[in-house]
């Protein structure tokens, strides 16, 4: 959950924090439809300290100083956060709970681009460098929300797309004709070791990272000390839901991506459940395990209207309040 349809931080804000109330876990939207500075790469980019980016026909770069891109994006990132304000400040009995997304270091340099032109995941330095600068500026981004929303407890998910492609070495060149060196798994935990440290200074209290099912470096994230784990469960493996088992087992939170928001209509209610609560079951957990567990859509919904959006939310809720049934047996 993050990518929000539409170019109205306010409608977003009132939305989420409406069909997300406690227990649920509402979150700040990031909203691409704005356009340069409001997509992913851009709003984490924003938060890096002592580097700076731009924007180029291949995509954003590293630059020496901010220039009109970079301030776009930190200003629609603070008009954001200052809409939490308002709309969590209106309410009579606010959440208790607030989730803000980033993109992690990984598939961040996967992104970003060198003075060359070529990916920053090319050079050793500049992937250090990143992790490094994103570490020292998350504390800066987590400082305003709690502020934004006052004695709430902040989870943060770091979302790895390209983790998969960085770890395999198939990440293009810029030419295309060739394939950037796979990052070692070892220099991969500790960069994220790095952020999530930061994080929990800064007072995160869940950090879990967020990665497609498809080759999913699992046993790294936990190695690295994530609080747990975000993946869709659609392509998942035997093998994966082992794993996924687990974690669970060794007190991780599991973050599913069951409601596939994807098609023309949305999937049942007790069909997004038994897909969760099936495999459960054949791995032996208990029905109290799915206490460590958190639902969410498949995907992230920018490409839904804001109503369908909504009503994505909804549906996820009738799940979540079908699988917290079953904890409660």
């Amino acid at each position: 959950m993050g990518p929000w349809p539409g170019e109205d931080p306010l409608e977003a804000a009132k939305i989420i924090r409406g069909e997300l109330g406690s227990p649920h876990l509402p979150f700040l939207a990031e909203l691409p439809d704005r356009g340069v500075g409001s997509d992913a790469l851009g709003r984490t980019a924003c938060l890096l300290e002592e580097l700076a980016v731009d924007v180029q026909p291949y995509g954003w770069r590293l630059v020496d100083r901010p220039g009109k891109d970079f301030r776009r994006a930190a200003s629609a990132l603070a008009t954001d956060i200052n809409v939490l304000a308002d709309v969590a400040g209106a309410e009579e009995k606010p959440a208790a709970d607030v989730k803000v997304q980033l993109m992690g270091p990984l598939s961040l340099a996967a992104g970003l681009h060198l003075h060359s032109g070529e990916r920053a995941l090319i050079d050793y330095g500049a992937r250090r460098d990143l992790a490094e600068s994103l570490a020292a500026g998350v504390g800066h981004y987590l400082t305003r929300v709690a502020a934004a929303v006052p004695g709430a407890r902040l989870a943060v998910q770091i979302d790895e797309p390209d983790i998969a492609s960085v770890l395999a070495g198939t990440i293009p060149t810029s030419s295309g004709y060739r394939t950037l060196r796979a990052v070692p798994a070892a220099e991969a935990r500790e960069a994220w070791r790095v952020v999530l440290d930061a994080l929990r200074s800064a007072g995160a209290a869940e950090v879990v990272i967020a990665v497609p099912e498809i080759e999913a470096p699992f046993e790294q994230i936990l190695a690295a000390g994530a609080d747990g784990i975000a993946v869709p469960l659609q392509a998942l493996t035997t093998r994966q839901w082992e794993q996924l088992a687990g974690a669970v087992e060794a007190d991780k939170r599991l973050w599913i991506g069951a409601l596939d928001a994807g098609g023309d209509t949305l999937p049942k209610v007790a069909d997004c459940i038994e897909a969760v609560w099936r495999p459960w079951r054949q791995l032996g957990l208990s029905g109290t395990a799915l206490s460590a567990v958190r639902v969410t859509p498949s995907r992230g919904l920018a490409g839904r209207t804001p109503a369908e959006a909504k009503a994505v939310l909804g549906r996820l809720t009738q799940v979540a309040d079908g699988l917290n049934q079953l904890a409660l047996g």
